[in-house]
């Protein structure tokens, strides 16, 4: 039989990293027992739903890398279907019409929340006669269609990271209500827990894998299926991501969305290898490095742990770096060149932006530094306190004198590392000057400050760009 897993984002806001994590975990599972990974868009609370959710959400995927095996489904275009399978539970008498009106509903919890007791229906409308039923039509009240829930029934599965899990009817809150209100004989429109029983048996879905949050419904649903004489699927429910303080990851830990990560600078590789581990111990890695392909060979459900898993900045940003460090040139020239583009920075040739982003790759902990750490290599840099500080020593100024006069004596106009490192020792020597007094000199005419990148590999790029001997000369004009 084949296997089939599914994730079912509900469009009302942009793509979560639990939803994404969750599809991670999905279509790990489906690649590691050669199953299908399919989407389904649950889209029925009309009020939140936005196509530009649906939208935001597939792009997510796709920048992931989770692509998907079947063309997504809508559920909000099997309302019919829905509506049908409530009828059928009418007529088996598995499920009722309820007329109990929002102010009787208020008072009924304002009674349990004197006596201490949890909020749960009391169920009074399941044994109505044909007549009183009628009657209530007759008065004008609206109905949504409950299903009869046996307190004192025993739900119980194999959770594939939980292991058994047990749950009473009598906690369920009373007769779950599977529809909204409507008029007269009417149904009304379908609600979560009837939607995705009819619409997961409809799909094949064969394993659900879906959040810690979720385990209550799974008992509900389980009822459904077995009144519907649907075949269960297996179910695994994941821990929730924490933040630092242990409590559910939420906007107000301020990045959330999948965009805002996308924005900062994050691979999407980096990001999918570390979500891969919020919460996944597998059992053999050698490495915390993987492409998805290798994550999905070792990959299991039950290495999944059933405590919270802390989301980590550190961790994440570690996991990112190295992606970067160990990325072919061309492939981050490409991503960085665009980050330029969007400052108006124009790289004088193609070797040269390879030779930059070689240069700064590994001191790159996201995409975006490359902004402030290419900036000196763009534009003139202002010369910092500490530089200042630095050249008001005579012994600097004659250094970069020094480096002055011999490359325009030499006609030294383009210089490799090499060459640069030959300049350095050759004036160290001639001169009885000490190398560091020289390259620090240089290094503040380059940066305008005592630090920054290689510095042979940079007066070879600013050799490159002509603009090496430019940055000496502002450093002897001033006082």
């Amino acid at each position: 039989m084949e296997k089939r897993l599914r994730l079912a984002p509900s469009p009302t806001g942009l793509f979560h990293i639990g939803t994404a994590r969750t599809a991670l975990f999905n279509w790990l599972y489906a690649q590691k027992i050669s199953g299908k990974f399919l989407i389904r868009i649950e889209d029925t609370d009309f009020l939140r739903s936005k196509s530009e959710y649906t939208k935001n959400i597939l792009e997510g995927l796709k920048w992931l890398g989770l692509k998907w095996d079947e063309e997504p489904i809508k559920q909000s275009e099997r309302t019919s279907i829905h509506k049908k399978y409530i009828k059928e539970l009418l007529e088996s008498g598995a499920a009722y019409r309820c007329f109990t009106t929002e102010d009787e509903i208020y008072e009924l919890r304002e009674e349990q929340k004197k006596k201490g007791l949890p909020p749960k229906h009391d169920n009074r409308h399941r044994n109505l006669s044909t007549k009183e039923i009628e009657a209530f039509i007759s008065q004008g009240r609206t109905s949504v269609i409950r299903f009869k829930i046996d307190e004192k029934i025993q739900i119980s599965w194999a959770d594939q990271i939980r292991g058994e899990i047990k749950w009473q009817g009598k906690d369920l809150g009373g007769d779950l209500v599977l529809s909204r209100r409507a008029t007269g004989y009417e149904i009304g429109d379908p609600l979560y827990n009837l939607a995705v029983v009819v619409d997961d048996n409809y799909m094949n879905i064969t394993h659900v894998v879906r959040g810690e949050d979720h385990i209550s419904n799974t008992a509900k649903q389980i009822l459904i299926y077995e009144a519907l004489d649907f075949k269960l699927p297996n179910f695994s429910h994941t821990p929730l991501i924490l933040n630092s303080e242990g409590k559910k990851l939420s906007k107000r830990d301020c990045v959330t969305s999948i965009d805002e990560f996308r924005n900062m600078g994050y691979l999407p590789e980096a990001l999918a290898n570390y979500m891969a581990f919020l919460g996944w111990s597998p059992k053999s890695a050698e490495s915390e490095i993987l492409s998805l392909d290798e994550i999905s060979e070792i990959f299991d459900l039950s290495d999944i742990n059933k405590a919270g898993a802390k989301f980590s900045w550190e961790k994440l940003n570690w996991i990112n770096s190295q992606y970067i460090k160990n990325m072919e040139s061309i492939k981050l020239v490409k991503i960085i060149w665009r980050y330029w583009d969007d400052m108006g920075w124009e790289p004088p040739s193609q070797e040269w932006a390879i030779k930059l982003a070689i240069l700064l790759r590994d001191s790159m902990t996201l995409l975006k530094d490359a902004i402030d750490q290419s900036k000196p290599f763009f534009l003139l840099p202002p010369i910092q306190k500490e530089g200042q500080d630095f050249l008001n020593n005579k012994d600097s100024k004659e250094s970069l004198k020094l480096i002055l006069n011999y490359l325009i004596e030499q006609k030294t106009v383009k210089l490799d590392k090499e060459k640069a490192k030959e300049i350095i020792n050759e004036i160290s020597k001639m001169h009885n000057f000490k190398k560091g007094i020289l390259m620090k000199s240089l290094r503040v005419a380059f940066f305008g400050c005592l630090s920054g990148p290689d510095l042979m590999q940079s007066w070879e790029l600013f050799s490159e760009s002509k603009s090496d001997i430019s940055r000496i000369q502002r450093c002897l004009v001033i006082d």
